[in-house]
């Protein structure tokens, strides 16, 4: 890519596509093309080639997607399966359509089988079920990695993906209905050390600023300690404790927002399918650090950087989920990328820029 090269980052108000973005710009570039939602629907084909047609953009950042944690993924199936493959596959047929030089297509590690050997490695895709909990967006991701790939063979484009492991970081999602794990425990946390203080100016302004969801927001009257009192526990925050889904003991793999801007960047810059298809058939990468947490680790480590002095329940007839989630990242590696940020200084960072 060179400076001035037509960019469009679809997706650049997400959490990734804002990171992206930063990236970019902070390596020079200067002709990033962006459309919200609200001015280009991806699941509209006929929006998607007029805008291709009249911005014609030359590299494509795939980062547009429906996402959300646990509970959003079993709760929306249709939306999620439907949204997802639509988005894809107008994006990458107009790529082809009109000619895009490079399309980076964003997935996911939950394409890979439930049971899948640990860690997981790019050739365990389609080699067996999968999690249920999140298999509408998963299928959907699986066919944005297959339709890169067969573009790739049919008509020589060059499109490549990269499947990055759990994420978090600036511009994550805090409604405690949809968001996903650090950033839900990280804002629960956050709302029960303010709730133990009786700080009830910033427990307000805090409720106030990202929803809770569970369609309790409306209903709150901030004006009653008691109707506050009750909103906050039905989202498993009480006075003296938080409720978190499951046991706890299943094992995550975490990978801040700004590490995968700049692995994508890098990828865009310097790996082509030509070469992807070295390492693999389906012409993608896992994106991770290949290291992984308890959750009941994780959740220690959140709370104390929050420096909230309650104890932890866990709502055990709350799923788990797969008992762990590692990527093996040996081929992102030897392409001569590694994460940089650690967990402990990233989720530092996120609270202190987000709630401090």
């Amino acid at each position: 890519m060179k400076k001035d090269s037509r960019i469009y980052v679809a997706g650049h108000k997400g959490m990734v596509g804002s990171a992206i973005v930063r990236k970019l710009k902070e390596k020079g570039y200067t002709n990033i093309i962006v459309r919200t939602h609200q001015e280009l629907d991806l699941t509209d084909q006929r929006a998607v080639r007029e805008f291709f047609e009249q911005e014609r953009p030359e590299y494509i950042f795939l980062a547009a997607a429906k996402v959300g944690g646990i509970l959003a993924n079993m709760t929306y199936k249709a939306d999620f399966i439907y949204q997802n493959i639509m988005i894809a596959a107008n994006v990458i047929e107009a790529s082809y359509r009109y000619g895009v030089k490079k399309l980076l297509n964003l997935g996911s590690s939950c394409i890979y089988p439930k049971h899948a050997p640990q860690p997981m490695k790019e050739e365990y895709l389609l080699t067996g079920p999968l999690e249920p909990t999140n298999e509408p967006y998963a299928i959907a991701k699986i066919a944005a990695i297959k339709l890169c790939r067969y573009f790739n063979e049919q008509y020589g484009t060059n499109f490549i993906s990269v499947m990055p492991t759990n994420l978090y970081g600036p511009n994550d999602n805090y409604n405690l209905e949809t968001a996903h794990v650090i950033a839900a425990i990280m804002r629960k946390f956050h709302l029960a050390k303010l709730l133990m203080k009786q700080d009830w100016d910033g427990l307000i302004k805090e409720m106030k600023r990202y929803p809770l969801g569970f369609g309790l927001d409306d209903r709150i009257d901030f004006n009653s300690k008691e109707s506050i009192l009750q909103a906050l526990e039905m989202v498993g925050v009480k006075k003296n404790s938080v409720v978190v889904w499951g046991t706890g003991n299943v094992y995550r793999e975490f990978l801040h927002v700004d590490d995968l801007a700049d692995a994508c960047v890098y990828l865009m810059e310097n790996i082509d399918a030509k070469d992807m298809r070295k390492i693999c058939p389906d012409y993608f990468v896992n994106v991770g650090t290949g290291e992984d947490i308890m959750l009941n680790d994780l959740y220690e480590m959140v709370k104390n950087i929050v420096g909230y002095e309650g104890e932890i329940e866990h709502d055990t007839n709350k799923p788990d989920g797969v008992a762990r989630k590692l990527l093996d990242v040996g081929r992102l590696r030897s392409l001569g990328w590694k994460h940089r940020i650690s967990l402990s200084e990233g989720v530092r960072k996120v609270y202190t820029e987000t709630f401090s």
